[in-house]
């Protein structure tokens, strides 16, 4: 098989890509190990930045997201048994709006159908050779047979675990990287929205989350022991939890509903850098992680995928490898002040055990600075909305 792009995975960064070239004249594969009831069915959280919103209503898959998602104006965020509210549209002009990220690969797995692009899953034994040649290739398992795609470029798309980023030679790819002590309970619940907008809430017990998946189902979560396991925490006790963290002195109630779905996620960071080796170029989870607080995963994923097609572009209308040259770099500004913002609301309203009662009375005292402060509000909702 011969391509011009070959792509490893098809999560949000490698199915917007592959649009967005195809969008440019620009052939593409995408590879992906999973079926595509698998990928449209995983779910995760979103939240898209105003940026993000721009590109998937540019690329002509924003449709859904415009009807379903909910936009949101500002944020909330409690503690000492108040709520304040970070105006986002008001300090930045722009919003962010909580769609799910399954439902972005639904849509961008439907635009990939519709214009007759090239999906395979179920992929398997995938393996990436010649990066430093002109003609990189990708050879895989697909319906029993093995294959072999010889592209241009090869863009690893696979998340954290694939096989794009150890391609890079240990010599010269640096990992950086920190676990956090802690981790998110999540779980899913029939009810109708407790609140308008997401609060994110610090208390002595840890941090809690309210997020709007739907006008009938709720997404929140809690900060726990990553070690811990979902079989220990019966629905009553899961909100007793909740109630605990979030109700506010202004007789505020958190609504309660069916939980359907529990799940516990670990909390880390990561960034590879370069993003680059010869012919292999790297986007999304696959050179970076963040953790969740910030709300930036997805919306780096995007911010990569929109660089990287540009310098394609540029390549393929002119021969020009200059913005090629210059993606990693670029893609590391911006993933590094999302690294350091997701790291800041992070230690912000999460409890570490090492605390001293100082560092804790710190901790409040930074957060009454930030809902009394223009300024700080202000630096607080530009970096939320992606407004750098």
């Amino acid at each position: 098989m011969r391509t011009q792009v070959a792509i490893v995975g098809a999560g949000p960064a490698g199915l917007l890509l592959s649009h967005l070239l195809h969008l440019e004249g620009i052939e593409s594969i995408v590879l992906e190990s999973r079926s595509r009831a698998e990928i449209e069915a995983t779910i995760r959280a979103g939240v898209l930045e105003q940026g993000s919103m721009d590109i998937l209503n540019e690329a002509g898959v924003g449709a859904r997201m415009r009807k379903e998602g909910a936009l949101h104006h500002g944020i909330e965020l409690a503690f000492g048994g108040r709520r304040h509210r970070i105006d986002l549209s008001g300090l930045t002009g722009k919003a962010i709006t909580v769609y799910p990220q399954h439902e972005v690969i639904i849509d961008l797995v439907a635009a990939r159908i519709a214009a007759g692009g090239q999906l395979l899953f179920e992929a398997s034994d995938v393996a990436i050779a010649g990066i430093d040649g002109v003609r990189p290739t990708v050879s895989f398992m697909h319906d029993g047979q093995a294959r072999r795609i010889e592209a241009d470029f090869v863009i690893g798309c696979d998340g954290f675990h694939g096989v794009s980023r150890p391609m890079i030679p240990a010599g010269v790819r640096q990992d950086f990287q920190r676990t956090y002590p802690f981790g998110w309970f999540g779980i899913l619940v029939e009810s109708a929205p407790s609140s308008d907008e997401l609060i994110y809430a610090r208390h002595a017990r840890g941090f809690a989350l309210v997020s709007t998946r739907s006008p009938t189902v709720q997404r929140l979560y809690f900060q726990c022991d990553p070690r811990d396991h979902v079989d220990n925490w019966s629905d009553d006790r899961i909100w007793a939890e909740l109630h605990a963290r979030l109700e506010s002195d202004d007789g505020w109630r958190l609504k309660e509903g069916r939980i359907f779905q529990k799940n516990i996620i670990g909390m880390r960071s990561f960034v590879c850098a370069p993003m680059r080796s010869g012919r292999l170029f790297l986007a999304g989870d696959a050179a970076h992680i963040v953790p969740p607080t910030g709300a930036k995963g997805m919306n780096l994923a995007i911010s990569d995928v929109k660089l990287l097609s540009r310098a394609l572009q540029a390549y393929y209308r002119g021969g020009s490898e200059e913005a090629l040259d210059r993606y990693s770099g670029e893609a590391l500004r911006r993933i590094w002040r999302a690294e350091f913002f997701s790291w800041w609301m992070t230690r912000l309203l999460h409890t570490f055990e090492d605390a001293s009662p100082f560092d804790r009375q710190v901790q409040l005292a930074e957060l009454e600075n930030i809902v009394s402060s223009t300024a700080l509000s202000t630096a607080l909702a530009e970096n939320y909305v992606g407004a750098f």
